[in-house]
């Protein structure tokens, strides 16, 4: 079987085992998971830690595992006198960054030994911003933010990062009629209260972001049977 869940945000790690375990979950199934895990909540890297050690789970990047990124210039060491010399785009980078969320992250990189974060910083630097999967004749692509700048005729690998990790969908936007795109980003709450906690199937693509980032649970979506598993069900 082959899953998704995306935003989890420093998720408590034992809260997203139990919510696996009631999906049944197992070492011969596969999560994608797409895109921000991290920033938040108070165990980001402490899920993402797991999650590199597990082989069949994929990280799909999102745009928060980015900012991250963009500021692997503090994590040589990680002190306040020297993010107090920040200056520039640097400054910039830091400021976007735990302005969204990361000082929980960096708060838990600074408990960490240099040598960690640098797998940390490989593991995410290998992340893809897409991936394509065909489960029981359907054919999805999981992409953490959904299509910016959409045409049917565009090639997944012509789309800019900000249209994958940035950008948001309206309600009535039409994706491929023949492939369903799935993606987080977008708390499912922002299209209207009667979405709130629950994914949205939409005709040709599917929101799971839940909202993690707003106090609520994450959810799985199998994509065998598009079947839903929530915290609370």
């Amino acid at each position: 079987m082959v899953y998704v869940t995306s935003d989890l945000h420093g998720y408590p790690l034992d809260k997203f085992k139990a919510l696996l375990d009631k999906a049944d979950f197992g070492a011969d199934d596969f999560c994608f998971v797409l895109g921000d895990v991290i920033d938040r909540g108070n165990e980001s890297i402490k899920l993402l830690k797991w999650l590199m050690l597990q082989p069949n789970f994929q990280l799909i990047r999102g745009n928060h595992e980015d900012m991250m990124l963009s500021c692997s210039f503090l994590f040589d060491e990680i002190t306040n006198k020297s993010i107090d010399s920040l200056t520039g785009l640097d400054m910039r980078f830091y400021s976007n960054w735990v302005s969204n969320g990361g000082d929980k992250t960096l708060e838990e990189l600074s408990a960490i030994r240099n040598k960690e974060i640098k797998y940390i910083l490989e593991y995410l630097e290998d992340t893809p911003l897409y991936e394509t999967v065909s489960v029981s004749g359907r054919d999805f692509i999981l992409t953490h933010s959904g299509l910016g700048s959409f045409s049917p005729d565009k090639k997944l690998s012509d789309y800019a990062e900000f249209d994958l990790l940035w950008t948001r969908p309206n309600f009535n936007q039409r994706y491929f009629d023949d492939i369903i795109t799935v993606f987080g980003h977008t708390p499912t709450v922002y299209y209207g209260d009667e979405y709130k906690r629950r994914a949205i199937i939409n005709k040709t693509w599917i929101d799971v972001d839940t909202g993690s980032s707003c106090g609520y649970d994450p959810m799985l979506l199998r994509l065998d049977d598009l079947k839903e598993f929530y915290v609370d069900d």
